[in-house]
């Protein structure tokens, strides 16, 4: 596979979320963040390194909050978050000696990361939103969300001959 289809298959695959409307939550990328950060505590657990785990938790937990405040007060810091992790990728063999991760891990992990920033960047820009809002934005979205599926449920309801 050429370098440039495997840009296109990463960007294919925030396009289908953004498609799909994964994305159309503000809790979508924070999540991704803390998924993404979880995967090398997956690799020191096959590694079977108890040293290595603890030092990925730690790791982790840092994305883990660096996600969790993008998501109460900016999609910015989820993006930094994201491209943070993407140039960690590329030196985490001189911070933790994980034998659990593939040799191919960290080149692909980091290209990934580095297509999720740039693309997530671009929809906080495009949508015109700083990416400021956090929890507000989320509960006014959530009552949206729950209004929109009382309706559609009572439409259904309806729509089946039932009154």
């Amino acid at each position: 596979m050429s370098l440039a289809q495997l840009w296109a298959w990463r960007l294919a695959v925030g396009g289908f979320a953004t498609v799909v409307g994964f994305d159309r939550s503000r809790s979508f990328y924070p999540v991704v963040m803390i998924v993404i950060a979880s995967y090398y505590c997956l690799f020191a657990v096959l590694g079977g390194s108890v040293e290595a785990l603890w030092l990925e938790l730690a790791l982790a937990i840092l994305f883990a909050s660096a996600a969790i405040a993008g998501f109460r007060v900016s999609l910015w810091i989820v993006v930094a978050a994201i491209a943070g992790h993407g140039a960690m990728d590329l030196v985490h063999h001189h911070i933790i000696d994980n034998v659990g991760i593939p040799t191919w891990w960290p080149g692909f992990c980091s290209s990934i990361d580095i297509v999720i920033a740039v693309y997530l960047a671009a929809l906080i820009v495009r949508r015109g939103k700083s990416g400021a809002g956090g929890a507000a934005n989320s509960q006014v979205y959530g009552r949206r969300l729950a209004v929109r599926s009382i309706a559609s449920t009572t439409a259904l309801y309806n729509w089946g001959g039932r009154s």
